[in-house]
């Protein structure tokens, strides 16, 4: 009588693992790229929600935030060395303290104003003129204008650690940080949260009608100061590296990074006449191939 022949051979499960590794192989790139272009996406619609949270805070004070680090020579008042244009971000959409924008705010990174905080944040929450026992500060805000358990905002201190590394940035101030989570970082004790990398803004300076490098930065439409202890005395929280961007001894490449190509009589920058949004983007870098900006490609 015949044996009958069960199961496969050697070779024929050779065969069948070839097909599945060859399978595999054309399906893992298409994978990639359909997760890289949802990631993409999401990040594209929080910009654009920033946007509109931006065009609802100029509908109520008449301007946009300002992004300045450093004032220009010979403002008035105490120089913002430890506040630049991603906290600024954060202050106006949010709040200094996430609960809503005082509009007496003198965009200083201690929550207090000119006057020393009479008619600002109180962080001190003492100041109760009607006496009802709620701190006047509060009946005061506007917004916030973002959504607070979705807008990704974390403290400095909770991302860099305390005290910053190389940076005069105040710690316990806030930034609103993009969507994709290149770091797991403790926000709270047994609590913890995977967090982006800060979006950069700058606002435009609608004086101003030149980015030329050979003006003072203050001088020009978009002054590459406004986020420097961001781009280049903070290293990445992705992977320690330099950022390419925002380093003041390589401005020439800020510049070019927001230039708009289709000007070509002078350098001219994309959106002169509002602000610019920089996301960093998966690798966590700025001036990189997959940033997400509000302007351009």
């Amino acid at each position: 009588m015949r044996r009958e022949k069960k199961g496969f051979t050697l070779v024929e499960l050779l065969t069948v693992l070839a097909i599945i590794a060859m399978l595999v192989g054309l399906l893992i790139p298409s994978l990639t790229m359909i997760r890289n272009t949802a990631r993409r996406a999401k990040q594209k619609s929080q910009l654009t929600e920033i946007e509109l949270a931006l065009t609802a805070f100029r509908n109520d004070y008449g301007d946009y935030p300002p992004s300045y680090w450093m004032l220009p020579p010979g403002s008035p008042g105490a120089p913002s060395m430890d506040y630049c244009g991603a906290q600024k971000l954060a202050e106006a959409l949010l709040g200094w303290d996430l609960m809503g924008f005082h509009p007496k705010s003198a965009w200083m990174a201690n929550g207090l104003d000119a006057a020393g905080g009479v008619f600002s944040y109180d962080p001190a929450q003492t100041r109760d003129v009607d006496g009802d026992g709620v701190p006047d500060t509060y009946s005061e805000r506007k917004g916030p204008y973002l959504e607070l358990a979705t807008t990704n905002a974390f403290k400095l201190g909770d991302l860099y650690g305390r005290p910053l590394p190389a940076s005069p940035l105040n710690a316990e101030t806030f930034v609103i940080c993009d969507s994709y989570g290149v770091k797991k970082i403790t926000i709270a004790p047994g609590q913890t949260a995977m967090a982006g990398t800060p979006i950069l803004y700058y606002r435009a300076n609608t004086a101003s009608k030149t980015i030329d490098p050979a003006v003072l930065p203050h001088l020009r439409i978009y002054n590459i100061m406004d986020n420097v202890p961001i781009t280049s005395q903070l290293k990445s929280i992705a992977d320690q590296q330099d950022h390419e961007l925002g380093d003041p001894a390589t401005s020439q490449l800020f510049y070019n990074y927001i230039r708009d190509s289709k000007v070509t009589i002078r350098p001219w920058p994309y959106r002169p006449d509002s602000y610019l949004l920089i996301s960093a983007g998966a690798d966590g870098l700025y001036g990189t191939k997959d940033d997400i900006c509000n302007f351009g490609n």
